[in-house]
């Protein structure tokens, strides 16, 4: 590794190799460390690299969306993590979806083709005391380093849950009950990329009973108790089923079961209420219940779900399932680098940095590994313009301000506002302005890479 500084990197989920492979891209050595499947975690089902737990969707790719802008600018800064998702993309309307297990295994592959990253398959208890580390190991850090990163931060580590949705064997969903559309027609191959299960009023009062009475998994640690017992927070963005269901009769149908822009064919009518499913991977041999992370028994999902018109049948080949998900109070402790203000040579990235979303974790991977790289070379690492996506979701991590800190997608709110002339030759037009944040965003990220 010659006479820079070794780089460590810990963690082998979407941050950690979008790290390692900018660090490479960047002509430097590093090791990349994963303990996957050496120790496996309760959410993770293979030793594979970057393994999507929650979801295959990456979200919104629509033009002038906030979810394109922040994937537009990770493609155009040579993401390995966006390459990946566009070689296993599957159908699933204006979002960005994949087929999992090819997503995993290119990165997985791409990372074990590149010389000048070393791959160790062993966990990590303390951070590393020479060189530059980027800790990226998750919501799911294992508890002594957990603990060694509460050491370092000075601070107890904060926690919220969050869920997994069941996927069903796409054999085994009744096509006659079903219909394929996408909301509003909209996809970006004018394909219909969702799977449909309509339900009328007296179905849909049903399910809710049953999400309402079912039995919830058994709570084993401490965590679990307190959540059980009202004193952990979800997170809002990926609330459970029952949690919804329990705010009101018609939370549920306004939420994952809404039935807007979706017509029927079969009856010419907007059905009452809908549970859609999307294809998991490239063959549309399985589909996932969109939205329905939930904390039942098996059986009880096994039950409840199958009330579903067109799964009644349905074979599960994994149900949902809710586990805690780790991250510090960056705020308080990191720079708009993803360093962490009292011990620079430490930065963090991906979820326990604190962002939500998969393709946010992608991208302050790569951030904390180019910074990582310009330290290495010597130089001092320079934050992302405030107006790109990337400049501002590091800034929101960096700067968050005013009561608890909770993880956050990016969204246009996190980019300064667009100045008062602009604002006024726009008007009230949100489609014109938000096109106009784009190309301002991606204006001043061709500005920073020139320079």
């Amino acid at each position: 590794m010659g006479s820079k500084p070794v780089i460590h990197v810990l963690g082998g989920g979407l941050a950690g190799t979008e790290a390692a492979w900018q660090i490479a891209r960047a002509g430097l050595d590093c090791i990349l460390y994963e303990m996957r499947p050496m120790r496996q975690t309760e959410a993770h089902r293979t030793g594979d690299l970057a393994e999507l737990v929650c979801s295959n969707s990456l979200k919104s790719d629509a033009e002038n969306t906030a979810s394109w802008l922040l994937k537009e600018e990770l493609r155009r800064l040579g993401s390995l993590g966006m390459q990946a998702a566009e070689q296993a993309r599957v159908p699933g309307g204006h979002a960005l979806t994949v087929d999992r297990e090819l997503f995993a295994r290119g990165i997985t592959g791409a990372i074990l083709a590149e010389p000048r990253i070393r791959l160790v398959r062993e966990e990590v208890r303390q951070i590393p005391l020479d060189g530059i580390v980027i800790v990226a190991t998750g919501p799911l850090t294992s508890g002594a380093l957990a603990e060694d990163i509460a050491r370092h931060t000075g601070s107890e580590g904060l926690y919220f849950y969050d869920s997994i949705s069941p996927i069903v064997d796409a054999a085994t969903i009744d096509r006659g009950k079903v219909f394929a559309a996408s909301r509003y027609g909209k996809s970006l191959d004018g394909g219909d990329d969702y799977l449909n299960c309509p339900l009328n009023r007296d179905e849909y009062e049903a399910f809710v009973d049953a999400v309402l009475s079912a039995e919830p998994a058994d709570a084993h640690i401490e965590q679990d108790r307190a959540l059980r017992a009202g004193k952990v927070p979800f997170f809002e963005a990926c609330l459970p089923i029952e949690e919804l269901a329990r705010r009101g009769r018609d939370t549920l149908r306004f939420g994952p079961m809404k039935p807007v822009g979706l017509v029927d064919p079969r009856t010419g009518r907007r059905p009452y209420a809908v549970v859609q499913l999307r294809q998991e991977d490239l063959r549309a041999g399985s589909y996932n219940l969109v939205g329905f992370q939930n904390y039942m028994k098996f059986g009880e999902q096994k039950r409840v779900f199958r009330m579903i018109p067109g799964l009644e049948h349905a074979e599960f080949l994994r149900f949902g399932q809710i586990h805690r998900n780790t991250y510090i109070h960056a705020p308080a402790l990191l720079d708009a680098t993803l360093r962490l203000k009292q011990e620079p040579r430490i930065l963090f990235g991906g979820q326990i940095s604190g962002v939500e979303g998969y393709v946010e974790s992608i991208a302050t991977g790569l951030l904390a590994g180019r910074a990582a790289a310009a330290m290495a070379r010597g130089e001092e690492p320079r934050p992302m313009p405030r107006e790109t996506a990337l400049g501002s979701l590091a800034h929101y991590v960096s700067h968050a301000r005013g009561g608890a800190y909770q993880p956050a997608n990016i969204a246009f709110d996190l980019l300064p506002e667009l100045d008062e002339e602009t604002r006024r030759r726009l008007g009230k037009d949100r489609k014109a302005r938000h096109a106009e944040l784009c190309r301002r965003a991606l204006e001043a990220l061709e500005r920073h890479e020139r320079a």
